[in-house]
């Protein structure tokens, strides 16, 4: 839903935004900051003492930027029709009896917003506020990009997607970037950590050159940070098809590339938020888009279950999904309780499972049917899985996954979805850090529609890759 406003020239954003934006910024960074510093069981994660001292100056000049920067390019590089407000629009969007959810494309929803959070969040974060402080800045960029700089109705999956998507964004790029920067590399190699930590963390970046850090290796070793981080790259080729068509012999394989990193232990810092991350990123060849999966794990808080004969482990996680490939798409965000645990059966033979459910905030689910013209519907709902990997002598590994979910539609074509995936993936180390991998398995939506007809679809896949492990 729009509401096409004719644009004052003489009431811009230069007279009104800032001064909402300032007063809102400066309850947020205050209030909320001073009663989660007091608040009894939240402690200082591991990388607070990089960025000791708070800095509300610098905070309030990034957000910001963070908030200016990209409507000025939506007003004057590309003189969009919705960046054009003025006083009347912004009493328009004000009204909370005005939010509504807007029909914007997949990507621009699941992908750009959250983002866009995370520029906000990192504002505060990489300037010696703590994880919890950051949160408030987030949603508080989130409300006024939505009310104050765009002439459409505030969208209520906007709001979320930035705000939820920004947090865990905003907190996975602060942790990586800090690991990659701290580091001893010299010359070309530092140059391009320092641009590519930029690009997936401006706010951090900006910091850097504003203190002339940019290029410059850490001094002392105690403001480093030195969290293992797990890394595993598959290259290789991979096939999608739809309504179980045999992907061995349908349709054509294309070239991808699949990044897995592991932060941290999920068994040590457990009472630190995000003291342990799981990222997932794979891009390839593909009819819709390049860029196909972001997966995003961070844990809460966790806890050890002690057994007669083993320890699990109990670990509450935030959730982000986004999938985006020539066959399926979906997005979703949650919570979610994982039980992790390991078992050997002998000493050159053992089984590590996890297993887990939780709530979903906001999923995006197709759509077939389209509303208004948008081909996916919005809706919570609830998550759930299992996982079982088998070891053998270190060399031989087999996983099987399953993940499901069950959601309502809150905005779309009134209806309820069952989701699920089942994958198998096939390893074999060939050499110390190298192994073949051969994945196969199978996205399934099935959609109960009220006023249509139901659909159920499967849309099987394969990947055959080359594996390599490495410590960053």
């Amino acid at each position: 839903m729009e509401r096409n406003i004719t644009p004052d020239r003489k009431h811009l954003l230069v007279a009104s935004r800032p001064v909402l934006g300032l007063l809102l910024f400066i309850f947020m960074l205050s209030v909320p900051s001073r009663i989660l510093a007091q608040t009894p069981g939240i402690k200082k994660d591991s990388s607070d003492h990089i960025y000791a001292k708070k800095r509300f100056g610098r905070s309030t000049l990034l957000f910001s930027m963070g908030e200016v920067v990209p409507w000025a390019w939506d007003r004057f590089g590309v003189n969009a029709d919705y960046s054009r407000i003025s006083f009347t629009s912004e009493k328009y969007t004000l009204n909370p009896a005005h939010f509504t959810w807007d029909n914007d494309g997949f990507q621009t929803n699941q992908i750009g917003h959250p983002f866009h959070g995370s520029v906000f969040f990192n504002a505060v974060r990489s300037n010696g506020y703590n994880f919890w402080q950051s949160i408030p800045a987030t949603f508080g960029g989130s409300y006024i990009w939505e009310t104050a700089a765009e002439t459409q109705a505030p969208s209520i999956n906007d709001f979320i997607n930035t705000g939820f998507g920004g947090v865990m964004l905003g907190e996975v790029t602060h942790r990586m970037t800090n690991r990659i920067l701290n580091n001893h590399s010299h010359g070309f190699k530092r140059q391009m950590s320092e641009v590519f930590a930029l690009l997936i963390n401006p706010s951090n970046g900006l910091n850097r050159i504003m203190d002339g850090k940019w290029g410059s290796i850490p001094g002392n070793p105690a403001d480093r940070d030195s969290t293992p981080i797990n890394a595993e790259l598959d290259l290789g080729l991979r096939k999608f098809n739809v309504d179980n068509k045999n992907p061995f012999k349908d349709g054509h394989f294309g070239l991808y590339g699949r990044l897995r990193l592991q932060y941290g232990s999920p068994s040590e810092s457990m009472r630190e938020a995000f003291s342990n991350v799981n990222v997932t990123i794979e891009a390839g060849q593909d009819d819709s888009s390049k860029l196909n999966i972001v997966s995003l794990y961070g844990s809460l808080a966790g806890w050890k279950v002690y057994t007669k004969n083993n320890t699990h482990l109990a670990i509450l996680s935030a959730n982000y999904d986004y999938i985006n490939n020539a066959a399926f798409f979906y997005s979703a965000e949650g919570v979610r309780m994982n039980f992790y645990s390991e078992f050997r059966v002998t000493d050159k033979v053992k089984f590590n499972t996890a297993a887990g459910a939780g709530i979903v905030i906001l999923a995006a689910i197709p759509d077939g049917y389209t509303y208004n013209s948008r081909n996916y519907d919005y809706g919570p709902g609830a998550s759930y899985y299992g996982t079982v990997k088998l070891s053998v002598l270190n060399r031989l590994f087999y996983t099987i996954t399953y993940r499901g979910g069950v959601m309502g539609t809150v905005n779309g074509n009134p209806s309820n979805y069952l989701l699920h995936t089942l994958t198998n993936e096939l390893s074999l180390r060939i050499a110390d850090k190298l192994s073949l991998s051969a994945e196969e398995g199978y996205f399934n939506l099935h959609g109960n529609y009220r006023h249509f007809p139901d659909v159920n679809k499967t849309y099987p896949y394969v990947r055959l890759s080359l594996k390599y492990g490495f410590d960053l």
